[in-house]
């Protein structure tokens, strides 16, 4: 197995933790929503073998910890952390880097203003809902989400949530079935929610990426989806986006947590996509 190291990082307002496993050219892997670093596990192992893979809880998940009262995140902030993420451990050189939902959108925000250190950005499922030809009613539904999470709490948020983005489709192994490493850090990532809805949600959603920067580097995107989800609300900006940039849609293994749930063949996937970099 390759050895994997524990570290942390200093970031203002906030200290990351983040993993480093393998060797090779820099892998940046971007959670999203109320994950961390840890929902890539399955996959790191398989991609270390050529890539120095780095994988991180997002500021305020997990055992990144606020370092004062949180206050509603910002995607400019969220790229800065990446940005300093990928200087620690890259140096001069340029990272790969594979975004999934909300961490999609930090890796547009990355790109767009920090191009020289990105190699390549695969956008798995962006929820750019400003982009929708329907953004009225995908902003009224996460509305809906933070209003029920502020007056039912957030198990009847997370169920609104699900129901509404297709994630109640994605069929995650039952607890029960889970060696107990994985069980604690799907206990963990849960326990991510409350922040999720409270201070990401909103902010992130509401973000427009800046597509005529994004034009610049379209030779450094790929748009991405799961092959059962793209028709879902996380899925669908990301077509908006890939025509815009002149790119077709990658469809990845399974639905939007593809990389949970199919692991070997996701992981395959990307590393081929990764190899396929347009000089």
């Amino acid at each position: 197995m390759t050895a994997k190291t524990v570290n942390k990082l200093a970031v203002p307002g906030a200290t990351l933790h983040y993993e480093v496993t393998g060797s090779g050219p820099v892998l940046l892997l971007i959670a999203g929503g109320f994950m961390d670093g840890g929902v890539f596990d399955a996959i790191v192992g398989q991609l270390a073998a050529d890539y120095t893979v780095v994988a991180y809880d997002p500021r305020g998940n997990s055992r990144s910890p606020y370092d004062g009262t949180p206050t509603d995140e910002q995607v400019d902030r969220s790229a800065e952390d990446a940005l300093a993420l990928i200087d620690e451990v890259a140096g001069d050189e340029p990272a790969y880097v594979f975004g999934s939902g909300s961490g999609a959108i930090t890796g547009l925000d990355l790109i767009a203003r920090h191009s020289d250190r990105v190699r390549m950005l695969v956008a798995h499922e962006p929820p750019s809902i400003e982009l929708l030809p329907d953004a009225l009613t995908a902003r009224a539904f996460f509305l809906d989400v933070y209003d029920t999470f502020q007056g039912d709490g957030v198990d009847a948020a997370m169920l609104l949530f699900a129901g509404g983005t297709g994630l109640d489709d994605d069929e995650p192994p039952a607890p029960e079935d889970l060696r107990p490493e994985f069980r604690e850090a799907m206990e963990r990532m849960q326990a991510n929610a409350p922040t999720f809805f409270e201070y990401k949600m909103l902010p992130f959603t509401r973000w427009r990426p800046h597509l005529d920067a994004l034009k610049t580097v379209a030779d450094k995107i790929v748009p991405a989806a799961g092959v059962d989800s793209a028709a879902h609300l996380p899925g669908r900006p990301i077509e908006v986006i890939a025509d815009e940039l002149g790119w077709p849609v990658v469809g990845f293994p399974g639905g939007h947590s593809g990389y949970a749930s199919h692991p070997t063949q996701f992981a395959t996937l990307l590393a081929r996509v990764l190899e396929a970099e347009i000089s």
